[in-house]
């Protein structure tokens, strides 16, 4: 027994190491609506989204190089569909954050994390828990007092456009976890090849709207750079290779809960440094949203598992967790 009790400020200290990057990630990502709004306008998103790739695809295509190589041609298809899919959740979150407030788009694009059990029982056929349809319904309460200010007005365009990423997002991480064709592959290729299709969707969105990148680019100064920077190589490329590591280092639960404090830290960004002001309605709303995805993320329904190939040919259980981290960083 004193062995073991010597052992608590080890395992204590150990596990702490372990959460602090993923905490860390939770607080990049809350900044990152905060830093969208300090590098693009609704004229350059596009051009922005651009640079941002831009600057990320070459460092993770170094190191995912030889796992690019060995991909099969189902398997580029179908990194190129999701990366489709993609594109499109990084543009209405990137246009909705530059038409509302960085709480606001924090707090509503959590969502997403009652939205997909909700889509899994859809999908499965299955009645989710009391608990958990009460959890999604005071979320919607809260979203209503937030982006109305506690007022009765409608929300404005760019929670539409948030609402709407958050919607896309939920389809993108159920079609993740069903997507054969990459179930098992190499994850740094399969999100090199995701962002990449992404990448070039914004290019050719670019030559039809707005300015060229590279305009954009030389018009930005050294802390629109710094902010874009930040985007790429933080709320991107690190908080990926953190995910990768979290998940093997510890359990996707745990992640998930760490990673759920994004909207919290959105909303401090928000209130802190970008001046947001809230009524006290609409906090009360985003208090709300908060406590309605923690607590729809502890009742929500656990996915069935789904047989899959096995390696000698025959079935074998594969189980997707629902509330776990998704396999690629898409807050913007």
């Amino acid at each position: 027994m004193p062995a073991s009790l010597s052992d608590l400020p080890k395992r204590s200290s150990s596990s702490v190491l372990r959460d602090l990057p993923v905490l860390l990630v939770a607080v990049v990502w809350g900044s990152s609506f905060l830093a969208v709004q300090r590098v693009a306008e609704p004229g350059t998103v596009v051009a922005m989204l651009v640079l941002r790739f831009g600057l990320v695809l070459p460092l993770l295509g170094a190191v995912a190089w030889r796992a690019l190589r060995r991909l099969s041609r189902a398997e580029w298809f179908g990194g190129a569909a999701l990366g489709l899919v993609l594109s499109g959740i990084f543009l209405l979150e990137t246009y909705g954050a530059v038409h509302t407030s960085a709480t606001n788009a924090g707090l509503i694009i959590s969502l997403a994390m009652v939205l997909t059990p909700l889509g899994e029982s859809a999908l499965g056929r299955t009645a989710p828990p009391k608990a958990f349809l009460a959890a999604a319904g005071l979320a919607v309460l809260g979203v209503a007092l937030l982006t109305g200010d506690g007022g009765l007005r409608p929300p404005a365009l760019g929670d539409l456009l948030v609402l709407g990423a958050a919607l896309v997002r939920t389809a993108y991480v159920l079609a993740m976890a069903r997507t054969r064709a990459v179930r098992d592959t190499d994850m740094l290729a399969i999100t090199w090849v995701q962002l990449a299709v992404a990448a070039g969707v914004f290019a050719v969105v670019a030559l039809l709207a707005g300015p060229a990148p590279w305009t954009v680019a030389r018009l930005y100064g050294a802390d629109q750079w710094a902010w874009l920077l930040h985007l790429s190589l933080f709320c991107t490329l690190f908080a990926f290779f953190v995910q990768m590591w979290a998940v093997r280092a510890t359990s996707p639960s745990r992640v998930s809960l760490l990673l759920g404090t994004e909207p919290l830290w959105a909303a401090v960004f928000g209130i802190t440094v970008a001046g947001n002001r809230m009524g006290p309605l609409a906090l009360l709303g985003g208090a709300l949203v908060l406590v309605a995805t923690e607590w729809g993320r502890r009742t929500a329904p656990a996915p069935a598992p789904e047989p899959v190939p096995g390696p000698a040919g025959g079935e074998g259980p594969n189980e997707t967790d629902a509330t776990g981290p998704s396999p690629e960083p898409t807050p913007v």
